[in-house]
Formats: C-alpha cells, structure tokens, sequence
C-alpha cells in the first residue's frame, strides 16, 4: 500500500512524500520526492569561470548569496587567488544577510504557525496571514528582520537577489561610508528582535517538548563548517562527528572528496551524500543549524554561545531531535546579527582595497560556504584558458534529504503505534 502526501506546502519548492507500507500496515519505506533536477552542474561547462558565480545564485531562489559565494571562492582556489581582507569581510556580511533572512523567513513563515497558531488550527488559518492576525508585533519583528537580511545583501552583492558583486580576486563594490551608518543604526534593533525570536522558539519547544522528544529523532552523523573550533558561516575546515558524538573528524575543504560519497538511488534525481569510512547507509548524516550547533566547540560571538549552552541544558548532546532545527536555527540567527554588527563597526569594511589582479588559467578548486540549509560545496575545474571543463556541486538540501526519510518513517512508525 502506498500512501502520498502531497504537495508539501512547507518547503521552500515542491515536493512530496510517499510512504510504502507493508501487508501488515508498517511503514516498509519511505520516499521523499522533491523537484532537484537543475542542470547547473553541466550549464557552467565550457564556460569561462569568472561568468559561473553569476550562474549559479539561479539554482535557488532563497540561498542564492551562498551559490554565488561558494562558486567565487571555488574559482578563487582554482587560480590560487588569495583576496584582501576587506573583500573577505564583504563576502562575509554578504553571507550574514542571507542567514538574517532566510532564518527569519524559514521560521516564521513557514514553521510558527503551526505551533503558534496551533497543530489543530485550521489550514485556512496556518500560515503567516494567520500568524499577523495573531500576533502582529512578532510578525513585524519576522518581516523587519528578512527585509534587514535583504538590504545587507544589496549592499554588499549588489543586488537582493541573485547578488553579483563576487569576482575573482575579491569583490566589484566597495561598501559607501553612508551604507554601513544606515544599516549600522538598525543593527542594535535586529539584535533584540533576533534574542525575541529565541525566547518565542524556546516557549514553543517547551509546549511542545514531548512532541519534540518523540518525532524524528534519529541517528545520524553530523557534518558542519569550524574555524578552530567556534561555528562559522562563511569560511573554515568541516567536520564530521559521530552519532554518540564520541568521534570528530576534521578535514579541509579541498579534501572533500576523500570524506563525502555520493549514492545513487533509483526514485529521486538527489544525490545521497554519506561518509565514506562508515559507507552508504550508516553514514547518512544531517547539515544545517542543528548540526551546526552539535558539531562546534561554541558560538563566535557572545550571546549565541550563551544559548548554545543554554540548549544543550534543554536537550542531551548530540541532539538527535529533528524538531530542535527550529531552536538552533534562531540561535545561527543571533549570531548572524551579532557578527554582522562586529563586521559593519569595523571600519576596514568601507576600504576600496577590495580586489587584486586574477590571471584565468588551469586548477581545480572548492569552495564551501554555510547555506541557511547546512553546507553548501561547489568544485570546478578549468583548463588553461579559464574555461571550466568539469563542475561538482552538493547543495545543502541533498545533504539532508536520506536523513529526511528516516526521520519520516521514525514519525510514521511512532503516530501509526499510537
């Protein structure tokens, strides 16, 4: 027997969910659909390297600063291209802003109302229009902080969406002094209403603590981005660790391929990443905020690491529980703003040191970024004359997609025991 649940209206796309049951009712199988055919991956062949970052923000419409940074970085790697410190705090605020509003808009469009309005509240009702109807002061505080996000990444790439400021060698635009002073005078605001949004998800977990405990909670690896050791979003080494959270296991970027394999399976298009020393199944692993928060030593700035240890006195380590990506992406949230603030008070950020000299030429090189979603790699390799010749590109999703069904039969298996 085969049961669908479709569309799955929470995602940031389209997709579905079929469920194999067996002669006696349980759940057998589980098959998440989801629209990831893109083609990118062959759309940038034979075509000179410096064009693709301004390719790839297309694949997704939400984490398009993330595509567009990790492809300029891959290219970066390739040529050997070191870039000035500037450029790398502009990416980096770049990067910030994305998180400031897909975090916003992920938890408060797509998953408060149905905990704040109720599971049981009407469909009609469950969404953010319900939401504003509700509670209007927290809704402007969730639009005030996406359209925050949004201006950070108009700033610094150029535009708000699809951002084409990353380059080769650095960045095309200099941040303006009046710039940083208008964001700088909401910063403090974004701040507050990010501590806001922890204390709403902390209430909603706490009211919904045994659902919380109960639906998909699995084993997994855990893969995330560190820079010696504290959670970071736009550069550093990833590591793997272990679902008793026993073992961690460090490795650069360009390293890569020796860490995380691909399995094909015959229902979906997506790519199932695993780590390679345990082997496909056994390690499947999650990315993103819950992840994230599991597999750093602590925060980057000093409110987030307050909550990140206040959420591990909430939950065991590792934190297994699905529905606590909720929890530790409004914790990601703080953080973004904080650095943000760190990065707008520095006032190297308005230098016009921004770019140096990029020769195209023959490499190989990766680049990975902190997607809102977990970690994004992009990989290419050009021939003599900058043209790529071969790209390689995981997304953060597809890193989270066989978890998803595991997470989906452990639901399943608990609701029809009931």
């Amino acid at each position: 027997m085969h049961l669908h649940i479709e569309p799955i209206s929470r995602v940031e796309g389209h997709g579905k969910v079929e469920i194999i049951l067996d002669e006696n009712g349980k759940p057998k199988n589980v098959r998440l659909h989801i629209t990831a055919l893109r083609g990118f991956e062959q759309f940038v062949v034979g075509r000179p390297a410096e064009e693709v970052p301004r390719i790839v923000p297309r694949i997704c419409g939400i984490c398009q600063a993330p595509h567009h940074l990790a492809s300029v970085k891959a290219v970066d790697n390739a040529w050997g291209v070191e870039i000035p410190d500037t450029a790398k705090k502009l990416r980096e605020l770049m990067l910030l802003g994305n998180m400031i509003h897909s975090h916003a808009l992920h938890f408060f469009f797509l998953c408060a109302p149905d905990f704040i309005l109720g599971v049981d509240a009407s469909p009609e009702i469950r969404n953010i229009v319900g939401l504003i109807n509700e509670n209007p002061e927290l809704a402007k505080k969730a639009i005030a902080l996406r359209r925050f996000g949004q201006r950070l990444v108009d700033v610094t790439g150029g535009k708000a969406i699809h951002p084409i400021t990353g380059v080769p060698g650095g960045v095309s635009k200099r941040m303006k002094e009046e710039e940083r002073d208008k964001l700088l005078k909401e910063i403090d605001t974004m701040i507050e209403y990010a501590k806001e949004s922890v204390e709403v998800v902390k209430d909603i977990t706490n009211k919904f603590m045994d659902k919380v405990k109960e639906l998909g909670v699995i084993d997994t690896w855990y893969l995330g981005i560190l820079n010696e050791g504290k959670h970071t979003f736009y550069d550093g080494t990833l590591r793997f660790l272990s679902p008793d959270g026993k073992e961690k296991v460090e490795f650069k970027p360009e390293e890569y391929l020796d860490y995380i394999g691909e399995h094909v399976v015959k229902h979906s298009y997506v790519k199932y990443p695993y780590y390679k020393k345990v082997g496909y199944p056994d390690g499947i692993y999650r990315v993103g905020p819950l992840a994230m928060l599991n597999v750093c030593d602590e925060m980057e700035t000093e409110l987030a690491e307050e909550y990140r240890k206040e959420f591990f006195e909430t939950f065991e380590f590792p934190v297994k529980e699905s529905l606590a990506y909720h929890y530790a992406r409004m914790i990601e949230l703080v953080e973004a703003c904080e650095k943000a603030k760190i990065l707008l008070e520095d006032n190297d950020i308005t230098s016009d040191n921004i770019k140096v000299d990029v020769e195209p030429k023959a490499g190989v090189g990766v680049g990975v970024v902190e997607a809102p979603r977990g970690v994004l790699i992009h990989n290419y390799e050009t021939d003599e004359n900058g043209i790529v010749v071969k790209a390689n590109m995981i997304v953060a999703s597809t890193h989270n997609v066989p978890p998803m069904e595991q997470a989906i039969i452990q639901a399943v298996e608990k609701i029809l025991n009931e």
